[in-house]
């Protein structure tokens, strides 16, 4: 069955070819009561270093989304999460790898918020105002803009992220 995809940098060429396996990835948008949600950066050395995104991580072996994203959010954040809604899925074409984001609400967690790969934290809420935005990123925005009758631009879009 073709979906369709969200296709990030579509200039630049696909790592691996047209025939390259999805990776699964396990993603908690992580809300707190008074509805802002958290964003982290990209920890220098990964790809898109910098851009900011919703937390969470490559499912393993044997592992569910729930799973991935516990283990995920605990190596990344130190938190241990506890209420997991599954929400929406995404597929994002980018340069690098073929992704299934597996969208998952959070609103229960033990713990601070410890970040653990040198990125950055934000509470956010729309607009997100910490820029530059990861592409797989813009679809939850806007699923969020939906629920909240939020109208106009969800996020900034600045000249790093047409790069």
């Amino acid at each position: 069955m073709n979906r369709a995809r969200l296709v990030a940098d579509a200039e630049l060429p696909r790592a691996g070819g047209a025939e390259r396996a999805v990776v699964e990835v396990a993603v908690g948008v992580l809300f707190r009561p008074d509805g802002d949600f958290l964003l982290t950066s990209r920890p220098p050395g990964k790809v898109y270093a910098g851009y900011w995104e919703f937390p969470g991580g490559k499912l393993e072996p044997g592992e569910t989304v729930v799973q991935a994203l516990a283990r995920e959010l605990h190596e990344e954040l130190g938190i241990t999460i506890e209420a997991v809604t599954p929400w929406k899925t995404e597929t994002v074409d980018y340069p690098h790898a073929l992704v299934r984001l597996n969208f998952c609400k959070v609103f229960e967690w033990q713990g601070e918020l410890e970040m653990r790969e040198g990125q950055l934290f934000a509470w956010q809420r729309l607009p997100v105002q910490v820029t530059p935005v990861l592409p797989g990123t813009v679809p939850v925005l806007q699923w969020l803009a939906v629920v909240q009758d939020f109208t106009g631009a969800t996020h900034r879009v600045v000249a790093q992220e047409q790069e």
